[in-house]
């Protein structure tokens, strides 16, 4: 998968509010079952689970199943793709400011 695919597939993913609320509940536990990511949602058990898959897909989730429960944990290399991305407009920004500083030391020394 080409970089631009992995950025657009992690993107797409996160874009959804509630497939975003559930990766941010992934993410503040070490692992969690989608019976306890159902709990106090307001989404049915079958909706987690397909979200829990697309973020799966895309590489932001893991799971490991153990008896009748599958275990999900965060995987922060799924965000790399993105964070690289995002780091290219980091550099454009400070540039940017750079550019600003020098121009208002310029107008009033």
């Amino acid at each position: 998968m080409t970089e631009a695919i992995t950025i657009n597939v992690v993107l797409r993913t996160l874009a959804d509010p509630t497939r975003r609320a559930i990766f941010e509940r992934v993410v503040r536990s070490d692992e969690i079952t989608v019976v306890e990511l159902t709990r106090g949602s307001g989404v049915t058990q079958g909706a987690i689970s397909q979200h829990l898959k697309s973020l799966k897909q895309a590489g932001l989730v893991a799971e490991r199943p153990e008896g009748r429960n599958v275990y999900y944990r965060a995987q922060p290399e799924g965000l790399e793709p993105l964070a690289d991305w995002m780091s290219h407009y980091g550099v454009f920004w400070r540039e940017r400011f750079a550019n600003l500083r020098t121009l208002l030391k310029e107008i009033d020394p």
